[in-house]
């Protein structure tokens, strides 16, 4: 059978053609009124036609960009699928987003419609319209916003939607994410059709997402990391499955789901290694049925991506029967570059070059990729795409190895790299993910630029903690514990293991606690939970000013 991508011009001709393929199989599944419900291919195919009909009388031409501003869901998919079936820029905005972040990824973008999740969102864009003069139209889902845009349309404008996706290069702006930024304000990465359709050929050769597939879907559809599983399930006709908007139910809705596929970031499986390995359970039998339980029995492989793992996390899902595979990418390869498989990986490392694709290491080890899968560009920013893209090839900011079979271990962020003042050269995330193994620990960030060795900012895991706290008369509060002697000499024992495994100039001297979680509110995680690093700095300045004060025993 002709792959889907080979029978389209563009992205936007992706679900005509998948319905036409795949007609009655479940394309979307999402619990509604605590039941799960299944909408079809044939289903999907039609909403995404007549919400592009709307988009139309709306007057939406053909290049308009379109936000879509909410949280995971089948609509966001509509909404999206559409302004691709539109011939329109498809531009998400995370839903935690600020006033001011949506403002900016708004304006920048010149969006002409904004489509918001609810009230709470549409207020957002509503604060900062004076400062978007291109925003015509918003459409609320919430409040049957889509199901009137979807009304408003014709058939009379098909032949014009049509004629659209006929004229549309494969190197027109399909998508424009905007990086979630560790520095600075985001930047849009511009996505082209050609970008997309290598996607699903990267998927096509390599069979991550099958046809019977079940996905699980939590990530944010802002993020590249859920569009190409969107896509992916979409080419491959599998059924992607929607979490139900409640992050503590997603361990209760895996099992609910029994997906065969799931993609996720490191801080989920991190979290179930923990749980597991610090209960009850220690015999390897019946620690295997536990793991598989977990995730609904049917877990073929899972997807770690968007930020390191630990090698012992994943060898504890192997030997329980859960593979999960690293894959490496940014939003500006479209989220692609490494892969490892089920016949092919190694586990410590993020796979070797996709299908297609190229990667090589430069003199300073910064890691470099190659090929159709990179991106136009950022929009209205040529100025930064000549840093990171020269001679087509991607700069991605990361340091790294190849081995001799091509597989590639990432070994840091070439900016975050720490010089001490001794001149020894540190990687802070190797330090930072092996304090984060333990269980009390929910955050490390080591800090030591320029400085005489290493300190460390330590957060509290509540989960593991407070029930710890409760079982030895402590207070069961975060910023009482963070100051108390016996959580300080747990989280010593701990920093002391770790710095076992290092040698002398890498080892923290000192570390300090604080009193809460990191959090999006404060700009410290990305969407993705994503350490930024310049913003922890920032707000913490003074705790790691003291940490290098005085003369104490280096506890901070």
């Amino acid at each position: 059978m002709t792959p889907l991508r080979d029978r389209v011009r563009t992205i936007g001709e992706l679900p005509f053609a998948a319905a036409e393929t795949y007609g009655d199989r479940p394309a979307l599944r999402a619990r509604r009124d605590g039941v799960w419900a299944d909408r079809s291919f044939t289903e999907l195919a039609d909403t995404v036609r007549d919400l592009a009909r709307g988009l139309v009388a709306e007057g939406i031409a053909a290049g308009d960009r379109v936000c879509v501003l909410a949280e995971t869901r089948p609509e966001w998919t509509y909404a999206g699928l559409a302004v691709l079936a539109a011939g329109g820029v498809l531009v998400p905005i995370y839903p935690s987003s600020s006033a001011e972040e949506c403002e900016w990824v708004i304006g920048n973008s010149g969006a002409r419609m904004v489509v918001c999740e609810d009230a709470g969102q549409l207020a957002k864009v509503e604060r900062m319209r004076d400062r978007m003069p291109d925003l015509a139209v918003t459409v609320v889902i919430a409040e049957g916003g889509l199901s009137r845009l979807a009304a408003a349309g014709s058939s009379d404008v098909d032949g014009e939607l049509t004629h659209r996706r006929a004229t549309t290069s494969l190197d027109a702006p399909a998508q424009i994410i905007y990086t979630s930024g560790t520095t600075g304000p985001p930047k849009g990465c511009v996505l082209t059709h050609r970008n997309w359709l290598t996607l699903c050929e990267i998927n096509e050769r390599t069979a991550y997402v099958r046809p019977a597939d079940v996905v699980y879907l939590f990530l944010p559809l802002a993020h590249v990391f859920a569009q190409i599983t969107q896509f992916a399930c979409l080419d491959a006709g599998a059924t992607l499955a929607y979490y139900g908007g409640d992050l503590r139910r997603i361990v209760p809705e895996l099992a609910e789901v029994a997906p065969t596929f799931l993609p996720s970031v490191p801080r989920i499986f991190e979290k179930v290694h923990t749980a597991l390995t610090g209960g009850d359970v220690r015999d390897p039998v019946a620690l295997s049925p536990a793991v598989r339980a977990l995730f609904g029995g049917r877990l073929r492989m899972a997807l770690s991506g968007a930020a390191p793992i630990s090698p012992e996390v994943l060898e504890f899902f192997a030997a329980a029967g859960v593979p999960v595979l690293e894959g490496y990418g940014m939003t500006e390869t479209t989220g692609v570059g490494t892969i490892n498989t089920l016949e092919h990986h190694r586990l410590g490392t993020v796979g070797v070059a996709a299908p297609g694709t190229r990667i090589r290491v430069a003199d300073d080890g910064e890691v470099l990729m190659s090929g159709p899968h990179v991106f136009a560009g950022y929009w209205r920013d040529p100025a930064a795409t000549a840093e990171v893209l020269v001679d087509g090839w991607v700069r991605t900011g990361d340091v790294g190895a190849l081995d001799a079979d091509g597989f590639l271990t990432i070994t840091g962020r070439k900016k975050d790299i720490i010089i001490t003042a001794g001149g020894k050269n540190i990687a802070p995330a190797n330090l930072e993910n092996d304090l984060r193994q333990s269980r009390w620990i929910s955050h490390a960030i080591v800090y030591g630029d320029r400085r005489p060795y290493p300190v460390a900012l330590l957060t509290l895991d509540p989960e593991e903690i407070l029930p710890w706290a409760r079982d030895r008369g402590l207070p069961a509060d975060l910023a009482l514990l963070a100051g108390s002697a016996e959580v300080r000499d747990l989280l010593q024992r701990v920093v002391d293991d770790v710095n076992g495994r290092y040698a002398r100039a890498a080892r923290i001297k000192r570390f300090a606690v604080l009193d809460r979680d990191l959090t999006q509110e404060f700009g410290e995680l990305t969407p993705t939970l994503k350490v930024k690093r310049a913003a922890v700095h920032a707000n913490h300045a003074a705790m790691f000013y003291r940490l290098y004060e005085g003369d104490d025993d280096g506890r901070g």
